[in-house]
């Protein structure tokens, strides 16, 4: 009868592997650790700015902490009695009083205010960047669909930090948001004016905007966007990461790096990068000077106000939209029982539609393109945008269409600058809004489709080289210098779907839905240039000069 010796307890020497060993033991963290530790995760350039918007929360929930110790969301009237002495004296709320303290008596308070300010402008660019990379190399299909509405939430809900935080300090420029707000609100019929008073407490700009603005903006906002974070690294880890095509890499596999100790470092050394660069940027550059722009007062109206970025092309809309339009008035009139009541599409349409529009094909964008293609498989390799050109004209589309409504939001800017007509500036944005995402449609795909056949190009004949030799018979060719097989590979592995044509149900018949999948399948892929084949690329490298020289035979033609 033999016995068996247990094996003894791992005792560590040290006191942080005590300490850390006594943790473990009673959580078992240490298994969680070691199977995410060992996650793969490919490496490409482009895979950072989901890093940059993550990295820029953290920044914003540090600098928000700081600033909420001083800030006072208040309306209640006071007078300015802070170091400012251009406002010393000047009746104002309590938070635009507060908002200047924290800028010019708080030791380090302006530094704050604009290090939250800049990573607030650069987490949603991040995000939106991030949401471009993902659409334009098709990230978003099977099974990352629900991710995909997940970013979109995630930027809605930047969308909406963003606006809630830059409407506290109740300056006058912040003010004016708020009254655009407010319009848009009231031309709600019936229940618009509810609405305003509601949420204002009482008549514009009422007693209470600002601290409920407050409470949405340090407390539920962040919530939801920390909960979207999260959902969103669960699914990636769950789904594994994207990566784009090369050698060794399939739609079962990822190539590159493990988390720990690779990417760890990585990613401690890139938060440090950008939150350097946050700070350089906010150390260096002014944002929001308050101070210039006063406490806000309802009554003037403010010339040359500008509304961030991510919030002007609903401004831009709202100032391209015309009142009347030949005939037709967008303002109506409807009678109730209890009275008139006046709808006004021309705040309401641009106000919602375009957003409307934009947001809601988001949304449905990967079962549009699954409904178009009929491809219901896995898709775990990205595609190279000019693979996908109809795809990426559409996306150019939806980028022009909103530079241009951006743009409008500084049209009285753009007409005192270049001393031009305002009218004019008018008419060309307008006219930019309808047909430039139609021209920005054509030529992307134009351009992505003539990459594609570069690409053909060279994986058959190699790349040009710019020497031109006579052969022994006479014969005058330029020299082609074959590309290596990595490249070889990227240019030639991808999917290019054929045009569907519509199928018969069980009756033999063809239905609508067919027609219409048949028609957007054509619109799609009608002008798709097919991927080389195996044949075509033996074919091309089989003759001594054929298609391609290849090195030997380059050689030899060189010695002639």
């Amino acid at each position: 009868m033999s016995s068996s010796t247990a094996i003894p307890a791992y005792e560590p020497k040290t006191r942080v592997g005590k300490v850390t060993n006594y943790v473990d033991s009673r959580v078992g963290g240490s298994a969680m650790v070691k199977e995410f530790g060992r996650k793969i995760f490919p490496d490409h350039w482009t895979f950072m700015f989901g890093e940059v918007a993550l990295y820029t929360f953290v920044i914003l929930l540090i600098s928000g902490t700081f600033l909420t110790f001083f800030y006072d969301p208040s309306m209640a009237e006071t007078h300015y009695e802070g170091s400012y002495l251009p406002l010393r004296g000047v009746e104002m709320s309590v938070a635009y009083a507060s908002s200047l303290d924290i800028s010019f008596d708080i030791r380090g308070g302006l530094f704050m205010r604009q290090v939250h300010h800049w990573s607030a402008l650069l987490f949603v660019a991040a995000v939106a960047v991030h949401m471009l990379r993902v659409f334009f190399t098709g990230a978003f299909r099977k099974p990352r669909e629900f991710n995909w509405v997940v970013g979109c939430v995630l930027l809605i809900m930047s969308l909406a930090a963003g606006f809630t935080g830059y409407s506290l300090p109740d300056d006058l420029l912040s003010g004016n948001g708020l009254r655009i707000i407010d319009g848009v609100m009231k031309a709600i019929p019936v229940v618009g004016t509810y609405l305003s008073f509601f949420l204002f407490g009482g008549e514009f700009p009422g007693t209470a905007i600002i601290g409920r603005l407050y409470v949405l903006h340090i407390l539920l906002i962040p919530a939801l966007i920390l909960l979207l974070i999260g959902i969103h690294l669960f699914m990636v880890v769950l789904h594994k990461h994207t990566q784009f095509p090369g050698p060794g890499r399939t739609n079962t596999n990822v190539v590159g790096y493990p988390v720990g100790p690779v990417y760890a470092a990585k990613a401690g050394g890139f938060f440090f990068i950008v939150f350097g660069i946050v700070a350089a940027i906010s150390a260096a550059f002014t944002i929001n000077p308050i101070w210039n722009y006063g406490p806000y007062d309802p009554s003037p109206v403010s010339a040359g106000t500008q509304p961030d970025w991510y919030i002007g092309w609903v401004d831009g809309a709202l100032r391209l939209m015309p009142g009347t339009l030949g005939a037709f008035d967008f303002e109506w009139n409807i009678p109730f029982p209890w009275g008139v009541n006046t709808l006004s599409l021309n705040v309401l349409i641009p106000a919602l539609v375009p957003a409307g529009i934009v947001f809601t094909l988001m949304f449905a964008w990967p079962w549009i393109e699954a409904w178009v293609t009929r491809d219901r498989r896995e898709k775990h390799l990205l595609d190279r945008p000019r693979n996908a050109p109809t795809r990426t004209g559409i996306g150019v589309a939806g980028i022009v269409f909103y530079c241009v409504l951006w743009a409008a939001a500084s049209s009285d800017l753009i007409a005192t600058h270049f001393l031009v007509s305002l009218n004019d500036v008018t008419y060309w944005l307008r006219f930019l809004a309808i047909f430039g995402p139609v021209l920005g449609f054509m030529v992307a795909r134009r351009i992505a489709l003539a990459l594609q056949r570069k690409d053909r190009e060279i994986a058959l004949h190699g790349r040009e080289t710019g020497r031109i030799v006579r052969l022994p018979h006479g014969e005058f060719i330029e020299v082609h210098e074959p590309v290596d097989e990595y490249k070889r590979y990227r240019l030639v592995s991808f999917d290019s779907p054929q045009v569907a044509l519509p199928a018969a149900d069980a009756h033999g018949k063809v239905g609508l839905s067919e027609k219409a999948r048949s028609r957007a399948s054509r619109f799609f892929f009608e002008d798709r240039v097919a991927p080389v084949t195996p044949s075509e690329l033996s074919a091309a490298h089989s003759g001594h000069h054929g298609e391609i020289a290849e090195s030997q035979d380059r050689e030899s033609i060189a010695s002639h």
